[in-house]
């Protein structure tokens, strides 16, 4: 994969491009939103660039994939660029674009690191960036032809749900009364919506119910302002969008699928909004029949909070082998628990495949405990809503 002369000179200057990446990444935005300030306006995440998280994602996908070359330079991490494919499929990231990341990247590194940057330094890490472009570029275009290409497609609301009193579900037919694409429980869609500035933002949500011969459903929780700046997108459709409304989605993406036969135990661990997807799991196992253990773990501020519950139970309910606990850091009602998700006192069988969905202190809290039970780490799989800290903070 990473030539030999490459993986030398990237693992002689890793230490100093990790050290400055904050510092790259910030310079390689603003440089990038300057020239093409429509990439902004209509690609990239604003609260997210605002925020300083997508820098941060950034910053660690860069770091993690050239250690990951450097201590393995005849392999590639599949699995983290599996992740990133999915979410930039799920944008319509094309192939040029990366060329408009190369230039403005290595201008900030140039900017940051100096006269450092050799021709050699130069030409190494630019075949680390077109091995991992070059690799996206594949895999999104695998994904796209699955998917009958890049499109966004026209969907009407015909049932908008009020679940608590931040979170809503939206269900949705196809404008043209098309087929259905099916999809995989746990997957997401990008929804695009015009805002009254006239930027075209996209977020992704989780589909939150099974997959369906004829419409889909997706919840959306609002985000305030705060520390962070409110959520553009999740506000609008709060505010907005009603029954008869139509909306622009992408079809399904995201690599937190079910990949288990009916005889492996699993566990799916959810806090607050991380619900969505593990409820459309459990869905698709009911409907599935599956037969071995399924232990459900939930955690939320209280039972007034906890969207989807209802399904939660219901759901669980239908399989013949599972087991259910919920808990809350206040109003815990009888057969709950208070405080924290805490596997102490759950068993957890054999072989168990665990999926995760959450705040990134609470499934890294929840992967430490089931490590501890004996789960492999490889069986453990997980799904960051909004840029994936998870690298950046290894």
């Amino acid at each position: 994969m990473l030539s030999e002369q490459s993986a030398a000179t990237v693992r002689a200057t890793l230490p100093a491009v990790g050290a400055n990446l904050a510092e790259i990444t910030e310079r390689f935005y603003a440089g990038m939103f300057a020239a093409r300030p429509e990439l902004l306006r209509d690609l990239f995440n604003r609260g997210n660039q605002a925020a300083g998280t997508q820098r941060q994602a950034l910053a660690g996908s860069i770091a993690a994939f050239a250690t990951y070359l450097v201590d393995h330079p005849e392999e590639r991490p599949d699995a983290m660029l599996q992740r990133i494919a999915h979410k930039h499929a799920s944008l319509g990231i094309t192939p040029d674009q990366y060329a408009i990341v190369h230039e403005h990247l290595f201008a900030a590194i140039a900017g940051v690191l100096g006269e450092a940057v050799t021709p050699d330094v130069a030409a190494a890490w630019d075949e680390v960036y077109w091995l991992m472009a070059n690799a996206l570029i594949s895999v999104e275009k695998r994904l796209y032809e699955e998917r009958g290409g890049q499109q966004w497609r026209s969907w009407e609301v015909v049932e908008r749900i009020t679940e608590t009193a931040d979170v809503v579900t939206f269900r949705v037919r196809p404008v043209d009364g098309g087929p259905v694409r099916g999809f995989r429980a746990g997957q997401y869609v990008s929804v695009r919506v015009a805002l009254p500035d006239g930027a075209r933002q996209i977020r992704q949500y989780s589909l939150s119910g099974a997959p369906g011969p004829d419409e889909r459903r997706f919840s959306v929780k609002r985000v305030p302002g705060g520390p962070t700046p409110e959520g553009e997108v999740s506000n609008h459709l709060h505010a907005r969008v009603r029954t008869g409304d139509v909306l622009e989605l992408s079809e399904a993406y995201g690599d937190l699928v079910l990949d288990a036969d009916a005889d492996t135990p699993l566990l799916l661990a959810s806090a607050g909004i991380g619900v969505t997807p593990i409820v459309a799991m459990l869905a698709d196992l009911a409907e599935s029949g599956h037969r071995a253990p399924v232990t459900v773990v939930h955690g939320d501020r209280s039972p007034a909070d906890h969207a989807l519950r209802t399904d939660h139970e219901a759901y669980a309910a239908k399989l013949p082998d599972a087991s259910v606990r919920f808990w809350y850091e206040q109003d815990a009602p009888a057969g709950a628990d208070t405080g924290y998700v805490d596997l102490t006192r759950v068993p957890v069988a054999t072989g168990t495949r665990a999926y995760l969905c959450g705040p990134l202190p609470f499934m890294r809290a929840v992967r430490e405990q089931l490590i501890g039970k004996g789960v492999a780490p490889a069986d453990i799989h997980y799904e960051v809503f909004g840029p994936d800290l998870w690298l950046a903070a290894e």
